[in-house]
């Protein structure tokens, strides 16, 4: 357990507290607090344990802040998708070695995509990497002349000046799906489609060109969807009622198939025994023991790796990369063309997955 703060009203311990339990100055202690030079190793361990002591922890954010940068870097993600949450986690061990810290922008029902970026503007944020944007191209040029954007699972076309671009194959993704179901016998495949949510007209293409090239462009089935369990339910009630039923769903992502799951487990349809069902991004839910989803995986580590990469690289003016930008424009502005970064997924085979009945 850590130690409670011993400082009189219990209020948080400041560097004159620390002084005065290790009985030195409070210049020393700060001289020991930064890590320089200027205090011998006994006088050293007698101000760390006073600290240890009393509770005492350096405010890093107080002293970046009387700093000239912030070494923030804003990320905007989405609450309630649990891809973004693995994303997050990619993103810190990727920025900490490098000295950058996150702060993080919601978005969530109640608060959206604008509000969620000013606030990360406000904390003095020096770039934004942001999971998934929806905001039309030019609100991305508008915040790319203010700082570097990076966006993470969105394909722009076209390219937007200034804002980088690191994604996964969508369409790759799904010719994997489809070739794996229909290498199990399926015939009948079927698409949830993800709507207007990035990626989606990517999987939808990539789904239609694998059908084809099976010689099933026929039976190619694409149904109104999104993003969401409610709708990959919807989608799915539709499934139910339709003649002939396919025997396959490929979902747009594992939120999506999770609502399709439960649709189908209500109804009883066995899975996969009657109909296979297979998601998209290897999320958490889908390893979850109850769901234990096939699901096309994104390369978290690589994603995460390339955004940090290339918003440090504009703001570190890494040569290779295009340079500083020139004295007296904003970071961001009159900056090179965005670059964009594709990573190859991967199929992940689990239990929702096998030959159609009869097959």
């Amino acid at each position: 357990m850590s130690p409670s703060p011993s400082v009189p009203g219990g209020k948080r311990p400041t560097l004159a507290d620390v002084a005065e339990r290790a009985g030195v100055s409070v210049a020393l202690v700060s001289i020991v607090m930064r890590g320089t030079k200027g205090a011998g190793a006994a006088t050293r361990e007698r101000v760390l344990r006073a600290a240890r002591e009393i509770g005492y922890r350096p405010d890093a954010r107080a002293r970046l802040l009387r700093s000239s940068r912030s070494r923030l870097l804003g990320v905007q993600f989405g609450l309630q998708e649990p891809f973004h949450t693995d994303l997050v986690e990619g993103l810190y061990a990727a920025a900490e070695p490098a000295g950058y810290q996150l702060a993080l922008g919601a978005v969530a029902p109640s608060r959206g995509e604008r509000q969620a970026v000013e606030a990360l503007l406000a904390d003095r944020c020096e770039a934004l990497i942001l999971l998934g944007p929806r905001a039309p191209a030019a609100r991305l040029a508008e915040l790319a002349a203010q700082v570097p954007v990076v966006s993470v699972a969105r394909r722009l076309r076209p390219p937007v000046a200034g804002v980088d671009v690191v994604r996964t194959a969508d369409d790759e993704g799904a010719r994997q799906a489809v070739d794996h179901l229909v290498a199990l016998g399926h015939r009948d495949v079927a698409h949830i489609d993800g709507g207007r949510a990035p990626g989606a007209a990517d999987r939808r293409r990539g789904y239609r060109t694998a059908m084809h090239r099976h010689g099933l462009g026929d039976r190619a089935r694409v149904l109104p969807g999104g993003p969401t369990e409610d709708e990959g339910a919807a989608a799915a009630r539709a499934l139910l009622d339709a003649d002939p039923r396919p025997t396959a769903v490929l979902a747009f992502n594992d939120r999506c198939a999770t609502g399709v799951l439960d649709v189908f487990l209500r109804a009883r349809l066995s899975v996969p025994g009657d109909i296979s069902v297979v998601g998209f991004d290897d999320s958490r839910l889908s390893r979850l023991a109850h769901i234990d989803l096939t699901t096309v995986g994104q390369d978290v580590p690589r994603l995460a790796g390339e955004a940090v990469g290339r918003a440090l690289a504009r703001l570190e003016g890494d040569a290779a990369s295009g340079g500083r930008p020139s004295e007296g424009t904003r970071p961001g502005e009159g900056t090179r063309p965005g670059e964009e970064t594709v990573i190859a997924p991967h199929l992940v085979v689990r239990g929702t997955t096998g030959a159609p009945a009869g097959g």
